[in-house]
C-alpha cells in the first residue's frame, strides 16, 4: 500500500513538473510576452534617445540637481543600452523568439510541403468558395483539362488517385510561411549581433579580467595595464583626438567612472586637417590627411578619412567624427577689472593648459585654456543679437530703464555675419571654484554700435551671457578701460564734479557760487553712489537711491540725477585722458553715444566676476581631428538580420497563400467535378480571384449545379 502511494506520489510530482515545464514555454512563446517586452524596449530608448548617454557625471547633476541625479543613477539611466536590466530584456526577447521559432517553424515547413491530399468530397461542399458541375467527357480528359487550366494561373498541382475518383490539389503562395520565419528569425540576428557589439564584451572583461576604468590624468602610454584593453577585444568603439603633426596608437572608450584605454593595431598620424565651412557658419566639409603605420609587419600608407568615408583596416573602421583645438598657441593681453589701474599686461596660453595670474595682474586665479575658435558666425540681426548683457537691470523702475543699455531681444530675423576670432577659458580661484569666460577677438555691431562681447557663465548647463564694452576711435577697448578706472578713483571724481559744475554754471555774478557747490556736490554724490561702496555698484545702487525717494517724485529725481550724473561723466573722462597728455573728445553725437554705452558697461561689469578681462591679441591655430574608432563584429550579423527582416515583411504582406482543390469523379453520362478554393486572408482580391478562377474551369460548357 504504501510502495502504491509513493509511486503515485511520485507520478503525480513528474506530471506537476512537466505542467509548470509546458506553462513556463507557452508563456514565453506567447505574443502577448513579446509584445511586452518590445514595449519595454521601446520605453527604454526613448529614455535613451531624450538623456544624453555617457556624459561626465558632472553635466548630469547640473542638470538634474542632486536629487534626481542620484535617482537615475540607481535606475541606471545614463548608460541605458549597456545595464543589466536592458541586457536582460534582450536576452528574454531573443529567449521569446527562439521558442515560438522552435515551436512553430516545424509546423510550417511541414505545412508547406504538405498537399492537404487528404480531404474528402463531403468536406469541399462545406467550403464558402466552392463550385460544382458535370461535364459530358470522361473523367481523364476533364482531370488533364482541368490540370491545364490551374498550371496556367501558377498554381503548382498534384494528382492523387482515389477511390473511382481523381482529386487534384495545388497551391500557390507557401512562401507566405517564411515570411513569418524570416520575421522571427531577423528579431534573434538582429538582437544577437547588437549584443556582440555592445559593452557585454568589455562588461566580461571587466569582470574576468579585473579591468576598471581611468579616473586620473597622466601620460596614455604610463596608463597602467587593468586600465587597457588589448588588441584581442572583439568588440569597442571609442575616440582619439590627434592635433596636426601629432600620432595616436590608442582610442579613448568613455565610461561611466571614467575611460578605457583601448590598444590598436596601427598607429594614425595627422599630416593635415582639412576643414571648410557654409556662409552660415557651418562645416560644409572636414577630411583627415593621416599615414598610418602597422604594428605587425611596418607597413605604412596614406589615407584621407572623410565624413561617410570612413577607413577600414585589420577589421577596425575609423571614422571622421568632429575636430577640435590641437593646442593653438594664445597672445592676449589682460587688463585689470577692479581698483584704479587700466594698464594692460601680456599674457601666453596654449589651449588644453593652464596660466597661473600673478598676484599683482589677477590675485591668486588660474587661466584653464579651454578653447579657441578662428571662425565665429553668429546671428547679428538689428535687435535680434543671441548675446545678453550681464546684468538685465531687471528690477528697476520703467522710468529709469530708458538711460540702460539694451539687452538682448528676441527677433526672428537672421543677419549671419563672421565675427572673427575668439576664445574661451576657465578663470578659476585659490579654492577651486571657477567660471567660464568667452571674448571675441575683434569688436561687433550690436545695436547700430561696435563693441566687444565678453561672455560669462557660472556651469556648463547655462547660455553665456556677455558684458558689452564699447570699441574706441581705435577699435580697443583702452578708452572705456581708462573711463573705468577714472570711475573708482575718488580723486578724479571730485575734479570732474568741480568742472562739470563751472561749466554748467560759468557765470560769476552773485548766487551762482553757492548754486555751484550744490551742483559741484551733487555730481560728486552720483558719481560716488555710481563707483558703488563695494557691495552695490552702477545703476542697481543708483536704483537703490533713488528708492528712498518718495514714489511720486521718482520719475523726476531719476531724470535729474542721470543728466547730472552723464555731465559729470563727461567731465570724468576728459580729465583721464588729461591726466595722460592726451587730447580732449569732442563733444558730439558719435562720442556721446560711446559714453553712455561705457557707463552701461561699468554697471554691468560687477556682474562680470573677474578680476581681469582677457583680450585676444593673436594665435597660432593648431587643429585636431576628433575620429571614431570601431570594431563592430555584429555589424554584418545586424545587416543580415535586416535584411531577413525585409523578407519577412514582404512575404507575410505581399504573398497570399491559396490552396485549391478540385475532386473529379466519373459518371454514367461524362464526369462531375467538385472545385473548393480557401486562402489565409478573405479579401476583395481573393473574392475576385475565386470568380475569375471558376469562370476559367468552367469554360468548358458544364451544367452548373
Amino acid at each position: 500500500m504504501t510502495s502504491e502511494t509513493e509511486t503515485n506520489t511520485g507520478g503525480w510530482e513528474l506530471k506537476t513538473s512537466r505542467r509548470w515545464l509546458a506553462d513556463t514555454v507557452e508563456l514565453l512563446s506567447s505574443m502577448r510576452f513579446a509584445i511586452s517586452l518590445l514595449t519595454l524596449i521601446s520605453i527604454a530608448s526613448i529614455i535613451g534617445t531624450v538623456l544624453k548617454q555617457n556624459e561626465p557625471m558632472t553635466n548630469y547633476v547640473n542638470q538634474f540637481g542632486p536629487f534626481w541625479f542620484e535617482v537615475f543613477g540607481k535606475l541606471n539611466l545614463y548608460a541605458v543600452y549597456s545595464t543589466w536590466w536592458f541586457l536582460l530584456i534582450m536576452a528574454f526577447l531573443v529567449t521569446s523568439t527562439s521558442l515560438c521559432l522552435l515551436r512553430n517553424a516545424p509546423k510550417m515547413l511541414k505545412d508547406m510541403r504538405s498537399w492537404r491530399e487528404n480531404v474528402r468530397e463531403q468536406s469541399l461542399r462545406n467550403f464558402h468558395h466552392k463550385a460544382e458541375w458535370q461535364v459530358n467527357i470522361s473523367r481523364a480528359a476533364l482531370t488533364s483539362q482541368m490540370l491545364e487550366r490551374v498550371t496556367a494561373n501558377g498554381y503548382k498541382t498534384k494528382v492523387v488517385e482515389k477511390e473511382n475518383a481523381t482529386l487534384i490539389a495545388a497551391k500557390q503562395g507557401a512562401a507566405n510561411k517564411w515570411g513569418y520565419i524570416f520575421a522571427h528569425s531577423s528579431i534573434v540576428i538582429i538582437c544577437i549581433g547588437g549584443l556582440l557589439d555592445s559593452e557585454l564584451p568589455i562588461r566580461i572583461q571587466k569582470l574576468l579580467f579585473d579591468k576598471t576604468p581611468f579616473s586620473g590624468s597622466g601620460v596614455i602610454a604610463e596608463i597602467p595595464a587593468q586600465h587597457r584593453l588589448g588588441l584581442g577585444n572583439p568588440t569597442f568603439r571609442g575616440n582619439t583626438l590627434i592635433p596636426e603633426g601629432s600620432s595616436s596608437s590608442t582610442a579613448i572608450i568613455a565610461q561611466q567612472d571614467g575611460v578605457l584605454i583601448q590598444d590598436l593595431p596601427f598607429t594614425i598620424q595627422l599630416k593635415k586637417f582639412i576643414i571648410d565651412y557654409y556662409s552660415t557658419g557651418m562645416p560644409k566639409l572636414f577630411a583627415s590627411e593621416v599615414v598610418v603605420t602597422d604594428h605587425e609587419n611596418g607597413k605604412v600608407f596614406p589615407a584621407t578619412i572623410k565624413v561617410n568615408e570612413p577607413l577600414i583596416y585589420r577589421g577596425v573602421a575609423v571614422y571622421q567624427s568632429s575636430f577640435e583645438d590641437g593646442g593653438s598657441k594664445l597672445k592676449l593681453a589682460g587688463y585689470p577689472m577692479q581698483g584704479t589701474g587700466h594698464t594692460a599686461f601680456s599674457l601666453q596660453g596654449e589651449v588644453g593648459g593652464a596660466t597661473p595670474l600673478e598676484s599683482a595682474k589677477g590675485g591668486d586665479y588660474t587661466v584653464e585654456w579651454s578653447g579657441f575658435r578662428a571662425f565665429n558666425v553668429e546671428n547679428m540681426a538689428k535687435n535680434g543679437q543671441d548675446v545678453r548683457a550681464v546684468n538685465p537691470n531687471q528690477g528697476l523702475s520703467s522710468s529709469f530703464d530708458k538711460h540702460l543699455g539694451s539687452a538682448a531681444k528676441n527677433a526672428n530675423n537672421k543677419d549671419l555675419k563672421n565675427v572673427g576670432p575668439s576664445v574661451q577659458y576657465k578663470l578659476r580661484d585659490k579654492n577651486g571654484q571657477a567660471r567660464e569666460y568667452h571674448n571675441y577677438m575683434q569688436p561687433v555691431l550690436v545695436d547700430g554700435a561696435y563693441v566687444f562681447l565678453a561672455g560669462m557663465r557660472e556651469s556648463p548647463a547655462e547660455p553665456f551671457r556677455f558684458l558689452r564694452i564699447p570699441a574706441d576711435d581705435n577699435d580697443t577697448v583702452e578708452e572705456w578701460m581708462r573711463l573705468r578706472a577714472a570711475i573708482l578713483n575718488p580723486d578724479l571724481r571730485l575734479l570732474a564734479a568741480q568742472r562739470y559744475a563751472q561749466r554748467a554754471l560759468p557765470e560769476s555774478r552773485e548766487g551762482v557760487g553757492a548754486l555751484r557747490a550744490q551742483l559741484q556736490a551733487s555730481a560728486l554724490k552720483g558719481l560716488t553712489i555710481f563707483a558703488g561702496d563695494g557691495q552695490n555698484a552702477g545703476y542697481i545702487a543708483v536704483s537703490k537711491f533713488l528708492e528712498r525717494i518718495p514714489p511720486e517724485d521718482q520719475e523726476k529725481a531719476a531724470d535729474i540725477f542721470m543728466k547730472i550724473m552723464n555731465g559729470s561723466m563727461w567731465d570724468l573722462w576728459q580729465i583721464a585722458r588729461a591726466k595722460e597728455g592726451l587730447k580732449p573728445i569732442e563733444l558730439d553725437e558719435k562720442h556721446g553715444r560711446f559714453l553712455q554705452l561705457a557707463t552701461n558697461a561699468f554697471s554691468d561689469s560687477f556682474f562680470y566676476g573677474a578680476p581681469v578681462y582677457l583680450q585676444l591679441q593673436g594665435f597660432d591655430e593648431i587643429k585636431a581631428s576628433v575620429l571614431q574608432v570601431t570594431r563592430s563584429p555584429g555589424k554584418n550579423i545586424v545587416y543580415f538580420g535586416c535584411l531577413l527582416l525585409v523578407l519577412g515583411v514582404f512575404s507575410m504582406f505581399y504573398i497570399r497563400e491559396r490552396r485549391l482543390w478540385i475532386w473529379i469523379k466519373s459518371e454514367d453520362d461524362g464526369a462531375r467535378a467538385i472545385m473548393a478554393m480557401s486562402s489565409q486572408r478573405k479579401t476583395l482580391d481573393f473574392e475576385k480571384e475565386f470568380e475569375i478562377f471558376k469562370k476559367q474551369l468552367l469554360q468548358s460548357g458544364p451544367e452548373q449545379k
